[in-house]
């Protein structure tokens, strides 16, 4: 049998970023809705791209597809309060991006939940939408978000 791995702690992103929670966020059982996880993990990637790189990532000949999301939940979130999200890149392939984040509310270091989000670059300009290497001005923002 395999070990889990382990929770997540505040130490283990390097970009943040607060976001405010609103009311139709929870869902009728009086917490964060899971599809709003998703979202704040789109949140979190692209608005780094945007501050980062100072582009509109979306008017790029590349542009990165989410291929592949996942999340792991470790306990309850939701309204009022504001969430911190942390992000961090395990890996930069020659057309893809692995991103890890962390969603965190209130004073503890331990994460309430992870998610991983794979980008895959594909040409903008084509409507086949070919897989691409991932742009130089993306590679440049991302290198200081990879951990070792």
């Amino acid at each position: 049998m395999t070990e889990p791995t382990p929770r997540p702690t505040r130490a283990d992103y390097l970009a943040w970023r607060t976001v405010t929670t609103r009311w139709r966020d929870d869902d009728a059982y009086g917490h964060l809705n899971n599809a709003t996880y998703y979202e704040l993990f789109d949140t979190a990637v692209n608005a780094h791209l945007y501050e980062s790189t100072g582009l509109d990532v979306r008017a790029l000949p590349q542009i990165g597809v989410v291929a592949e999301t996942s999340c792991r939940y470790f306990r309850e979130l939701g309204f009022p309060e504001p969430i911190d999200t942390g992000l961090v890149v395990d890996k930069v392939g020659r057309s893809s991006v692995v991103y890890r984040i962390g969603l965190f509310q209130g004073a503890g270091d331990d994460a309430a939940a992870e998610g991983r989000f794979v980008h895959v670059y594909v040409d903008n300009t084509d409507p086949a939408r070919p897989v691409t290497p991932v742009p130089d001005e993306i590679r440049s923002a991302l290198r200081p978000l990879l951990r070792p």
